[in-house]
């Protein structure tokens, strides 16, 4: 009798971690910022440049004579909310050819592997954040974190480099890495013309991959816990130098709290396009993103040294 009850019970713990595991992703959807689930209409930001993402998370579509580039796949139940967007726009979501991103955490990445199951996008990626798209996040530096969930894995198509070009249909973009955020995180940058302007009017586009960190960043060693990874405060200067250097016109980002879209979207219908010219906000975030940066670096610096 005690064998069975000892049988009954083994299963019985099978049973609840199958229902832990199965309900996991809804536990964690149910804790999502709403604004990264919440849609807004799609609208263009230059002339081959269009938002499809959400309220908050923010992705792109590059339209070319050759097909699309996506920036971005968002969470793993956003590749619907984009492929409504970009069939709103008139395009077609299977002409989508190329998968970017601009980090590959899960709020970025979650929903690659659908979108490159139905579309059969090559999916490429900046060295640093390979290993942690083909492992669903597992190799992420922050992987015990609640803060980093996982996410069905992908293949990698084309491993990028700082400064690497990847072009379709006429239309380059250019990768930064803007490395610290993740090991790969990355800028884009892209020359396009804003609609009504003159055709010789070409607008420098930044899109900012991300500058944030929280607690669990440790940019210096201590008795208690080594640096998040060798160099992430090496990391964090170059990307703060580098986007101090990019000429911008049309100030984007991963985030729309970056560049404050939603705010912009309540001006599009007088404005258009032209409300996302914002050289100055850009200038602003850097500076002060930068600032927060070396703040935190100073006071882990001299918690460190007590």
């Amino acid at each position: 009798m005690k064998v069975i009850s000892y049988m009954k019970f083994t299963r019985f713990l099978f049973f609840c971690f199958f229902l832990f595991l199965f309900f996991i992703p809804f536990i964690t959807f149910a804790t999502v910022d709403p604004s990264w689930t919440t849609p807004v209409a799609p609208f263009q930001i230059a002339d081959n440049l269009y938002y499809v993402g959400s309220q908050d998370l923010a992705s792109y579509l590059v339209v070319t004579p050759k097909g699309g580039i996506l920036i971005n796949a968002n969470l793993a139940i956003s590749p619907s909310q984009i492929r409504i967007s970009v069939e709103k726009l008139g395009f077609r979501w299977k002409d989508i050819k190329i998968l970017l991103n601009s980090q590959a955490h899960d709020d970025h990445m979650g929903g690659a592997a659908e979108i490159i199951r139905e579309t059969h996008a090559k999916n490429m990626v900046m060295d640093g954040d390979v290993s942690v798209v083909e492992s669903g996040a597992r190799t992420d530096f922050l992987w015990t974190s609640p803060n980093v969930p996982g996410y069905a894995p992908s293949h990698v198509d084309r491993v990028l480099h700082d400064g690497d070009t990847v072009s379709l249909g006429g239309v380059v973009l250019i990768a930064h890495k803007t490395a610290g955020h993740t090991r790969g995180c990355t800028t884009w940058t892209m020359r396009s013309r804003i609609p009504g302007e003159p055709a010789k009017t070409i607008r420098n586009i930044v899109i900012v991959g991300g500058v944030s960190f929280w607690s669990e960043y440790h940019f210096v060693p201590t008795a208690a816990h080594r640096v998040s990874y060798p160099g992430i405060a090496q990391d964090f200067k170059h990307t703060f130098a580098e986007l101090r250097i990019l000429p911008c016109d049309i100030f984007l980002g991963a985030h729309g709290g970056y560049f404050g879209l939603l705010e912009k979207l309540r001006l599009y219908p007088q404005k258009g396009p032209r409300v996302f010219i914002d050289p100055k906000g850009y200038r602003q975030f850097v500076v002060s993103s930068q600032e927060s940066f070396e703040k935190e670096l100073s006071k882990q610096r001299a918690d460190a040294a007590h």
